[in-house]
């Protein structure tokens, strides 16, 4: 598989007779960012709690920086932050003593950590807040201060379980520059998202999971150019015109499947579906390009999971 920061071959987690991850194997490189996709109870929270050594794993091999994880699980949680999917700081504390209380759990020194703690501040536009208590806060500034504390000891991976889950535009855009910028300086990530244009913006890899399984790995965009191809129409039609659509798309070239009202068709020249598609004026449809949401869902399905 290669060298990379964090190493995972044949890993398997169960719980009981439910099998959570199924065997999957990956490299996560240094200084890149890794997204973990896939619909609820794929196994993509089970892993990377693995992968930070809070569930141990039922099977496989899971290596760290070259620390096997079975053996060196607190060398390991020393060098991940980790930015979890709930909000579990401390309303009784500020949001300065937020960071200095965590920062005491790596035994940095106070002065350091009053240093590093503004430093984090600054850096998420939040040093304005630093005497508030939590409750007074918006939810984009709870997450950034999550980040922020995540971020207190310098570590070399950081972990993102839903980073901006339930955040306006403007707070997950300056989240994603946060985090572009970090990875520019070399902090290797690990995200786990269900917004694909999250993953998009900040994935150089993803891999999408479903039943613990890992069903692609590779660049967003050559994911999509491989799987959809690079263009997507979508033709809404009505009961009384669906037989005969259907009936042209099963003799013809194009790629296609329906969803409720709605037939999309995956192609890589547009023009000339659409031309092919004149003879049908009252169509409803739309012309954009393929994302990686089409793929994610192509592989994964569009039912609804509970």
């Amino acid at each position: 598989m290669g060298k990379g920061i964090i190493q995972a071959r044949d890993l398997v987690k169960r719980f009981g007779e439910l099998t959570a991850v199924d065997g999957i194997s990956f490299v996560v490189r240094e200084g890149e960012c890794l997204g973990f996709l896939g619909p609820n109870g794929a196994g993509k929270t089970t892993t990377i709690r693995m992968i930070y050594a809070i569930s141990p794993l039922t099977a496989g091999e899971l290596y760290v920086a070259d620390y096997d994880i079975r053996h060196h699980p607190r060398k390991i949680k020393g060098m991940i932050g980790v930015v979890p999917q709930e909000n579990n700081l401390d309303p009784d504390l500020t949001v300065l003593e937020n960071l200095l209380v965590y920062a005491r759990y790596f035994e940095i020194h106070k002065q350091e950590a009053v240093r590093r703690a503004f430093e984090l501040l600054d850096f998420l536009e939040l040093r304005e807040k630093k005497d508030r208590l939590i409750e007074e806060l918006s939810a984009g500034m709870k997450r950034r201060l999550i980040i922020a504390r995540a971020l207190i000891q310098r570590p070399r991976i950081l972990i993102l379980d839903e980073p901006t889950t339930g955040l306006d535009p403007q707070a997950r855009h300056l989240i994603w520059q946060r985090l572009r910028s970090l990875k520019r300086e070399g902090v290797t990530q690990i995200l786990t998202t269900h917004y694909m244009e999250e993953a998009t913006q900040l994935c150089d890899r993803v891999a999408i999971m479903d039943q613990g399984m890992i069903l692609r790995l590779g660049s967003p965009q050559e994911l999509v150019a491989a799987e959809v191809g690079e263009e997507v129409i979508e033709l809404q039609v009505g009961e009384d015109e669906e037989a005969r659509i259907k009936g042209f798309l099963e003799g013809s070239p194009f790629i296609w499947e329906q969803a409720g009202d709605t037939l999309y068709l995956y192609c890589s020249n547009g023009r000339e579906v659409l031309a092919s598609l004149a003879r049908y004026p009252h169509l409803r449809l739309v012309h954009r390009p393929a994302t990686l949401e089409d793929l994610f869902l192509k592989l994964t399905g569009r039912r609804l999971r509970e």
